[in-house]
């Protein structure tokens, strides 16, 4: 059977608030196998039958009627995770912090590369040494400074334009740690 990763996006911020066992109970009401969760942040990984877009329909729907939430949900696939640590186009960065990886359910459009582009490219005209690569359904943020001083995280965050009200960010730390949860 094959392994999956869901990520909820925007849970145990800003007051939505869901315990990670209420998400595993979630998933495991489902019939899913082999269900763990990750920090506090809306990552489980489990085995299942189905597409990433029905799982994702799914555990969103079983996840709002448990809870008094209903979160964007995306899955990928244990291979398609194992791709965006594979494409990481900043290798050369150490500190699992400074990278984050904001995934979609879909690759992001031309005009999402377009739109994400400028506001990098207006944020480095203020100074800032942020940047960022989209690659497929991911964008790469490498955040010299952090997630929490960025700048062009701040503007990315609240872009209908540039496609990241419909993805949720992971740092590096995480995104290599759901791959050790998913094997292969």
């Amino acid at each position: 059977m094959p392994r999956y990763v869901a990520l909820l996006r925007g849970v145990n911020v800003g007051g939505v608030r869901v315990a990670m066992s209420d998400l595993r109970a979630a998933v495991e009401g489902l019939g899913y196998t082999d269900v763990a969760t990750y920090v506090q942040s809306g990552n489980v990984t489990f085995t299942a039958d189905g597409r990433p877009e029905d799982l994702a329909g799914i555990i969103r729907t079983a996840i709002a009627a448990s809870t008094s939430i209903d979160p964007l949900v995306i899955v990928l696939t244990a291979q398609e995770w194992h791709e965006v640590v594979a494409s990481n186009p900043y290798p050369e960065e150490t500190e699992p912090t400074r990278l984050h990886a904001v995934i979609a359910a879909r690759d992001f459009t031309d005009e999402h590369r377009k739109a994400a582009l400028q506001v990098r490219d207006a944020v480095r005209e203020a100074g800032s040494d942020d940047d960022l690569t989209v690659v497929g359904r991911v964008v790469y943020l490498h955040l010299p400074g952090g997630m929490g001083r960025s700048k062009l995280a701040e503007k990315l965050g609240r872009s209908k334009a540039a496609g990241h009200l419909e993805a949720t960010a992971r740092n590096w730390r995480t995104v290599l740690a759901l791959a050790e949860r998913l094997g292969g």
